[in-house]
């Protein structure tokens, strides 16, 4: 009896990491190779392709897909999967600076070679999965200042590695001005000026910051962290206490767990970044919606 040969579907985005993963796909391939398994690899070429290319994997009955790249990549091949009637597992070699789903499959700050060697051993679990504005998420959903954020770092493209995430943070503090939003969810509503609401299913946002140090991705609760209109030197102070996911106790923040939250803009339409992606949808009110246990995910052990 022959032994039965895993087969990796290999979705890479070249562009990732700044070209990095377009330098890594050999070594991707030759890692999966060297480990006994079978390799498909293809390659992404714009926005929206990552997905098409995982709707295709599971329409030919891929069992496991890679995302190679960062949370841009793993947000189209995540919603690839999610919009296919397929039980394939959702695997990631993280290439990129911020990389936040990585942190919660145990892939986090490995090179691509190791962060093969752990796929190969990885457990299949079932996690939650969020929907906003008619697609999903897997990581977080954010209003506010983290949209705002994103939008000058997508304009500050020299800027590397951490810096790349701290420096548009001060940046965009100095330009932003709170709106007032209502947010409700069974159980709570608060309506005032709001520096942000994160939405999250996983722990980290933006790439160090543990918005949600207690977030459990198969639990089916999102966990939201609400942030009150907050003065520059308290906002200087919850820098490293949002880093330490210590900000909690903080009077400017309150915690929710729900499965639905609704969130409304009297004065202005939203801006939204889903799994760090912008998205300015020209609505004053969106419904963000948690699905539990909808994707197969690999976790390393």
């Amino acid at each position: 009896m022959s032994a039965v040969v895993l087969h990796a579907h290999v979705i890479v985005n070249p562009a990732a990491g700044r070209g990095a993963a377009r330098r890594a796909d050999a070594v991707v391939a030759r890692a999966f190779r060297a480990q006994g398994w079978a390799v498909d690899l293809v390659r992404t070429e714009g926005p929206g392709h990552g997905q098409e290319l995982a709707e295709h994997a599971a329409s030919q009955g891929a069992r496991h897909v890679v995302a190679v790249g960062g949370d841009g990549t793993v947000h189209e091949v995540a919603n690839g999967l999610l919009c296919s009637d397929t039980d394939a597992g959702l695997g990631v070699v993280p290439v990129g600076p911020g990389n936040d789903f990585a942190k919660i499959v145990g892939v986090y700050g490995h090179d691509p070679f190791r962060a093969v060697a752990r796929l190969v051993t990885a457990t299949t679990r079932r996690f939650d999965a969020g929907r906003v504005l008619g697609e999903w998420f897997v990581n977080s959903v954010g209003f506010g200042f983290g949209p705002a954020v994103v939008q000058t770092r997508n304009r500050m493209g020299h800027l590397r590695g951490f810096f790349s995430y701290l420096v548009p943070i001060v940046r965009t503090f100095f330009k932003f001005e709170p709106p007032v939003l209502d947010v409700a969810a069974p159980g709570f509503r608060e309506r005032g000026y709001m520096m942000m609401v994160e939405v999250c299913n996983g722990t980290t946002a933006g790439g160090s910051y543990r918005f949600a140090p207690d977030a459990d991705p198969t639990d089916g609760k999102m966990d939201v962290c609400l942030i009150r209109r907050v003065s520059l030197p308290r906002f200087l102070m919850a820098i490293p206490r949002v880093i330490r996911g210590t900000h909690t106790s903080m009077r400017e923040v309150a915690m929710i767990k729900t499965a639905k939250l609704v969130v409304r803009s009297p004065d202005q339409p939203l801006v939204v970044h889903v799994d760090g992606e912008l998205r300015e949808p020209g609505t004053n009110e969106c419904t963000v919606e948690l699905e539990p246990r909808r994707l197969n995910v690999l976790v390393a052990r």
